[in-house]
């Protein structure tokens, strides 16, 4: 597969044996199996040339962040066996165009939205989404995201909708510039996650912690992410037109 690839392919491929050699060093540390953790490539403004090189190379999971961005890829890239999440902000006019083209929409945050995917998904042949639930850990006013202690009672609502599996949690962490700094916030969304499960609330099934991306994923799978979301870090800084 190699002898055909660009120089710049080629550095993805590099890039991307470094990010799994960081996560097999991370789950070693913290005593986990490396098959305890998913890595997803995120691929914001990567062209399906680059995205295929490392579908190619075994990864089996990938993250667009917008819709119009994935349906315009989508026919182009190797995705056989390949997961498809969408992991960016979904305004409601758009979830009919995205459900059932995707396995998982990651950033659930309100029970609008939760709705609207709910009601598009029961007209599919599967007749469900998974989602997740995103929380706003950092209580930041520029993110999107539940904030924590509304998290119970927004599952408790939206796990009466037919049409979605709640699957887990996914947070975007405030920018932190620490190991120790990173390695505290993800300790609280685990411990929000593991508390969330206790709880065993009717159809929300806490199976998937995604959290960590490229300048954080090796701190997040020390604290128990289940999905990490790594972008930059395998395919180089995002390349605007």
């Amino acid at each position: 597969m190699t002898a055909n690839l660009s120089a710049e392919e080629q550095r993805v491929l590099d890039n991307l044996r470094r990010v799994e050699d960081a996560v097999c060093d991370a789950c070693r540390l913290a005593g986990r199996s490396r098959d305890e953790v998913t890595l997803m490539a995120v691929t914001k403004t990567v062209s399906p040339e680059r995205i295929n090189v490392v579908l190619d190379a075994g990864v089996t999971c990938i993250g667009e962040n917008r819709v119009q961005e994935y349906l315009s890829k989508r026919d182009a890239l190797h995705l056989d066996g390949v997961e498809r999440h969408l992991i960016g902000h979904l305004q409601t006019n758009k979830v009919k165009r995205i459900v059932g083209e995707v396995d998982m929409i990651q950033s659930v945050d309100s029970v609008h939205v939760a709705k609207a995917i709910a009601d598009a998904s029961l007209k599919t042949a599967k007749g469900y989404t998974d989602v997740l639930v995103e929380v706003n850990i950092g209580g930041e006013e520029s993110k999107s995201g539940v904030a924590p202690d509304r998290l119970p009672d927004l599952l408790s609502e939206i796990g009466t909708f037919e049409g979605i599996r709640v699957r887990g949690l996914m947070t975007i962490p405030p920018i932190l510039h620490t190991e120790a700094e990173k390695r505290a916030i993800f300790y609280e969304m685990h411990k929000l996650f593991i508390d969330i499960r206790e709880k065993k609330v009717d159809n929300v099934i806490m199976e998937v912690l995604s959290m960590g991306m490229s300048s954080d994923f090796a701190q997040a799978v020390l604290e128990g992410s289940t999905l990490i979301r790594v972008g930059s870090a395998i395919f180089g800084e995002r390349q605007y037109n």
